[in-house]
């Protein structure tokens, strides 16, 4: 009996080391730059024993070299922020088809995509950030509302090739057309308070200083200015207040950052272990503390910092709209004179 016990002991420890050895690695493209990820890696890597090789640089450049390498691409994972830059990946014939219920689960429809090649992780609002005495007497309350005259020299903005707008640009399209879209980005052209120009924060940092009243930001940045090193940064998230604007027949645009697993993984059932991963509520809670980002995942909550700004009624456009609509957003932005 004590030698089945023994016997019964050694098999179970040498599948366990089995297993662990067959833990292997999962290869990471990503995007994104957040001490956070680097923390969610490290959590995987102790839960799973399989270790996580990260490559990091722009979307474009990643989708490009993904193209590149073909077959031989050592890439099991792209992760990317905005839907439309995800649909690109898709479109560049990179990512694949994966089943998974457990993304199926915590993964609501609308954020991920139609085809299961990639998954929302994260979620961010397009929000306006106003002066002080713009909120009080506010003539913004819809995204449609920065195409109207009344607000003239009030709108501070970055730039048509940023693909935040080309998104936002996307969703209206979505809500009214094209021929509407194009009238809208006309509009906003004309109430600009100056030429776009840097990033989101920029425009923040411009309202303070008193260059128009309404700055268009995503809201994770709101609290990387909260806590920013910079003095200025800090201060000049002080002197606005954050509005949720909405569309006229929908809610405050949203966007997500994601993943997918890569058309060739020749690590594909770690990479959805990975992805699967991202999606629990221990990471979907770092997501939301340590990098102010909505989580996804139903039940989790966002930081208190992200509280504090107020509640909205999130868009239930599908984030497919806003890769399909891409081309024929920077289209309109042309059109418009939207530099």
């Amino acid at each position: 009996m004590l030698h089945k016990t023994i016997a019964k002991t050694l098999l179970g420890v040498c599948i366990l080391g089995s297993s662990l050895l067959a833990s292997g690695e999962v290869n990471v493209y990503s995007h994104r730059h957040y001490d956070t990820d680097k923390q969610l890696f490290k959590m995987f890597e102790e839960k799973t024993g399989i270790k996580v090789n990260v490559v990091k640089a722009k979307a474009s450049a990643l989708i490009k070299r993904m193209i590149s390498e073909g077959k031989n691409s050592p890439a099991d994972v792209l992760i990317t922020v905005d839907a439309g830059r995800l649909f690109q990946a898709k479109t560049s014939g990179i990512l694949q088809s994966v089943s998974s219920d457990v993304l199926a689960a915590n993964i609501p429809a609308n954020l991920r995509d139609k085809d299961n090649q990639w998954f929302g992780l994260t979620k961010r609002a397009r929000v306006a950030l106003l002066s002080f005495d713009e909120a009080k007497k506010s003539d913004i309350k819809t995204y449609e509302d920065l195409a109207d005259p009344k607000n003239k020299g009030k709108v501070v903005i970055r730039s048509s090739s940023n693909i935040y707008n080309q998104s936002l640009m996307a969703a209206m399209i979505e809500h009214h057309g094209e021929a509407y879209a194009l009238t809208w980005a006309k509009g906003v052209v004309a109430n600009m308070a100056r030429t776009p120009k840097g990033n989101d924060r920029a425009q923040v940092v411009a309202v303070a200083n008193g260059i128009g009243s309404a700055a268009i930001a995503n809201t994770y940045y709101i609290g990387k200015m909260v806590h920013n090193k910079k003095e200025s940064q800090r201060e000049a998230i002080k002197k606005v207040k954050v509005f949720f604007p909405v569309f006229e027949n929908g809610g405050t645009h949203v966007n997500v950052s994601g993943a997918g697993v890569a058309k060739y993984a020749p690590n594909k059932s770690n990479a959805v272990k990975f992805i699967e991963f991202l999606s629990s509520a221990d990471a979907q809670k770092l997501f939301a503390e340590g990098n102010y980002e909505y989580p996804v995942l139903t039940g989790i909550a966002p930081s208190p910092l992200v509280t504090s700004w107020g509640s909205f009624n999130a868009d239930s456009i599908s984030m497919n709209a806003l890769g399909l609509n891409n081309k024929a957003a920077i289209k309109i932005f042309d059109k418009a004179g939207w530099k």
